[in-house]
């Protein structure tokens, strides 16, 4: 059953084989018209299974393609599958030709032809099985056992048309979702639009992707994770300032000739003025002595080669302090790194994203990818893992982190062999 589905009373339009009168028929082509609600009743109620199925059988002999025309807001499920598969066995071929609407149950029956054709304006509207039932708990769980049931069967005629999976169906389906002409040959329900050639064509035509909404939505939306401000998850006022280990100042102190109580800031400045030393003249009123490209003596061994061109020649001792001066400044740089990751983990456990225990998991992951790692650490919602910690199980923190992990699709937790 679905939302367009009236009961209603009068004469309806029956659905029988249309020959046209005075027009030769010998090509084969015999037409159908699907204009009811599809209801097991039949009658004035909509068009049966078996009424459906007598007109099939009504076909003269030599049939060779049926044309079904469908404006129907579809029906009871068992029915249409019904009317599907009496089409399915019948030896011609079938294209389905969507002159309105193909809602519900008329959806799946289109898509299970052997071809679907939107005609101009036309729209399928696709939803999970309705049931009714009444009783106890035991007799409510079992009819969403069906429904769940129907759900995943009518997914898999669509996926078998599209070409996507069923899971991708299962959850549009819930949507209650309306497709236009074009939408439906981009979701590869439809091969065409009538008019309009195959449906690479209609694609290339027509790219409404930016302009789908969806209507009659009863699912409800996930609420987005809050976006960090900074690199960094939480609010960046609170940030803890990043400081410099003693063991490193102590070390740049002795071998700058700093002052014991320079600051980090001064201390870095003091780095990048011996290295500026190192690299530049030291008297600037000093003019340069003009560059002079060396000519080696071929017959002279002790003359030195002239050096290829974007290298310097370098004496050994200065090249010594050089290196030293940039292992001190690594050093440092890795250092306030380490704190840097720390303190990102531990404004993640300060606001319950992660457990405390899952520390030494995400500083491991900061050093591998950081930008992946703090992205991951903002999805995962705030207070989930209590801020004081009442004993844990280290195995079953690391399962629940490596849950949370995928659940924020960001890597997959690797097994063991």
């Amino acid at each position: 059953m679905n939302p367009f589905r009236t009961p209603r009373s009068g004469p309806r339009t029956p659905v029988l084989a249309s020959i046209p009168q005075g027009v030769d028929v010998g090509n084969g082509t015999v037409t159908l018209r699907l204009y009811d609600p599809i209801d097991s009743y039949g009658g004035d109620w909509g068009v049966s299974a078996k009424e459906f199925a007598a007109a099939v059988d009504a076909l003269p002999d030599g049939t060779t393609e049926i044309l079904l025309l469908i404006n129907s807001p579809g029906g009871e499920v068992w029915d249409g599958l019904a009317i599907l598969n009496t089409l399915r066995k019948h030896p011609a071929r079938v294209v389905a030709v969507v002159e309105g609407i193909a809602a519900s149950a008329a959806s799946f029956i289109a898509a299970g032809c052997d071809e679907m054709v939107m005609a101009r304006n036309s729209e399928v509207y696709i939803h999970n099985a309705w049931g009714y039932a009444s009783g106890d708990a035991e007799d409510m769980r079992a009819a969403a056992e069906d429904l769940d049931r129907l759900d995943m069967n009518l997914a898999t005629i669509y996926a078998e048309k599209s070409g996507k999976t069923v899971d991708y169906w299962l959850a549009e389906m819930p949507r209650d979702r309306f497709m236009t002409a074009e939408e439906a040959v981009e979701s590869g329900l439809a091969d065409r639009i009538e008019g309009d050639g195959d449906a690479p064509a209609a694609r290339a035509r027509f790219d409404l992707s930016a302009f789908a909404r969806t209507r009659g939505d009863r699912t409800p939306r996930a609420a987005l994770p809050e976006l960090p401000r900074s690199t960094e998850p939480g609010d960046p006022n609170t940030k803890e300032a990043l400081t410099m280990s003693d063991t490193i100042k102590a070390g740049l102190v002795q071998r700058l000739g700093v002052r014991a109580e320079a600051t980090d800031d001064e201390i870095l400045a003091a780095v990048d003025e011996a290295l500026d030393e190192r690299a530049e003249p030291t008297d600037p009123a000093t003019p340069a002595a003009p560059e002079v490209e060396a000519q080696p003596d071929p017959a002279d061994p002790a003359t030195p080669a002239a050096a290829p061109d974007g290298a310097v020649i370098v004496e050994a001792g200065a090249l010594a302090e050089l290196q030293r001066q940039a292992a001190l400044g690594a050093t440092a740089h890795a250092s306030m790194q380490t704190q840097r990751h720390e303190g990102i983990v531990q404004n993640a456990i300060n606001e319950g994203r992660i457990a405390p225990a899952s520390r030494a998991h995400f500083l491991n992951l900061l050093g591998k990818d950081e930008a992946g790692t703090v992205k991951a650490l903002a999805t995962f919602p705030k207070g989930t893992i209590p801020v004081a910690e009442l004993g844990h199980s280290e195995s079953d923190t690391i399962n629940d982190n490596q849950r949370l992990t995928a659940k924020a699709g960001w890597g997959a937790p690797k097994k063991g062999a």
